[in-house]
């Protein structure tokens, strides 16, 4: 789908930007001049790097002064804020760089201005990077939006069954099958937030927290309840395993499919050794400290309880990663036998295990987290899972 600039003479214009506006989740009236009408959340806001014009709402957090810098106090500029959807938000992922330029300073400006941290502030500009982040660049209109300092919010209570799928996210892929709807979600899902390596370890012990212990994340393959802070390279750790084994195109962990949150989980160290980069199929030999879950030479069977949960990441990231941004074309086949190649098997038994073990409320909560507070964008089978078999048959 081509973005094309809004214009009075041209109404088909008109409409491409309509179409692209409902492709990711953004109200209608918010892209160009008519931004003002609806202000954008800040994930809407991250969601959406296109150089649109857009009026975005939240609270100044601090001064973005690098790429993961932001400082809280001891400002040095008047130059930029970062804003947040939560004014006590520690994740620069989930903060929008606003650049402060001379008209604004004596107001926005956080030097000259320290008391307006945790304020509410609206802004409108240009919707692009900044400091190489999530940025709003060259504002029209900034205003203060909140008044006295709110309370930090705290992280929501998971919810037991999810939350329902945004309106109008999938509006592109209606009365799609086939090719048509590959070619469709894909131009869906690739508008999103790019995380670094490092950012993946806090968005794992939002997305995988254990719903009985919020101090605890669920490990994929062992299901083990562990505590948050027990990330590294111990025995007895978890780290972030690549359920798409990034050496199956050899991607890394670079920011790209390497850094992308719908296919990294967490796990015991020495379980994702034993899984390693294996493609998935049924049999072998138990894994030790992960019931259910077997191996042999060339393939990895997970338990049966989240069996979907990686078949559906898998296909994610087939149609997330087609080979046009740089990244290679990844597709699941039928092999166990694909090393370095950018494919992964076997294709038969994850549309089986799609089928046999459905989306649940855990699933379902971890689309919701990665889309509202990380990358802005959806697994759509996970929404969708008939989608697979549309697909792929």
């Amino acid at each position: 789908m081509n973005m094309k600039r809004v214009t009075r003479s041209r109404p088909g214009r008109l409409i491409a930007a309509v179409v692209l506006a409902v492709a990711v989740g953004i109200p209608l009236g918010v892209t160009g001049a008519a931004s003002a009408a609806t202000p954008l959340t800040v994930a809407q806001a991250l969601a959406a790097q296109d150089g649109r014009t857009a009026t975005v709402t939240g609270y100044v957090i601090g001064q973005p002064t690098a790429t993961t810098t932001v400082l809280t106090s001891g400002f040095t500029a008047d130059t930029a804020i970062a804003l947040a959807d939560q004014a006590g938000e520690t994740g620069t992922s989930r903060m929008l760089y606003v650049q402060v330029t001379a008209a604004w300073r004596s107001t926005f400006g956080l030097l000259t201005n320290p008391s307006l941290r945790g304020r509410q502030v609206t802004a409108t500009g240009a919707l692009t990077a900044y400091f190489s982040h999530g940025g709003l660049k060259n504002p029209t209109a900034m205003s203060l939006g909140g008044g006295a300092t709110p309370s930090p919010t705290p992280t929501p209570t998971p919810s037991p069954t999810g939350t329902a799928v945004p309106d109008a996210y999938y509006a592109a892929a209606a009365g799609k099958t086939g090719p048509a709807l590959r070619t469709a979600l894909h131009g869906i899902i690739k508008v999103q937030t790019k995380l670094s390596y490092d950012q993946v370890w806090d968005a794992l012990k939002d997305t995988d927290q254990d719903p009985a212990n919020p101090a605890n994340v669920i490990l994929l393959y062992s299901g083990r309840s562990q505590s948050k802070t027990s990330n590294g390279g111990g025995a007895n750790d978890w780290n972030r395993e690549h359920v798409w084994a990034k050496s199956h195109g050899d991607f890394g962990t670079a920011t790209g499919p390497g850094t992308d949150v719908h296919h990294l989980r967490p796990e015991d160290v020495s379980v994702n050794s034993s899984r390693g980069n294996k493609d998935f199929d049924a049999g072998g030999g138990a894994v030790a400290e992960a019931p259910g879950c077997y191996t042999d030479a060339d393939s990895f069977e997970p338990r049966d309880a989240v069996k979907g949960d990686v078949a559906r990441m898998i296909l994610y990231m087939a149609i997330r990663y087609e080979g046009g941004d740089g990244w290679p074309d990844l597709e699941p086949n039928d092999s166990v036998s694909n090393g370095s190649a950018p494919r992964l098997g076997r294709l038969s038994k994850l549309l089986a295990w799609n089928d046999q073990d459905p989306p649940d409320a855990f699933e379902k909560r971890r689309n919701q987290r990665i889309y509202e507070r990380w990358q802005g964008n959806r697994n759509p089978f996970v929404d969708h899972p008939e989608w697979a078999r549309s697909i792929w048959g």
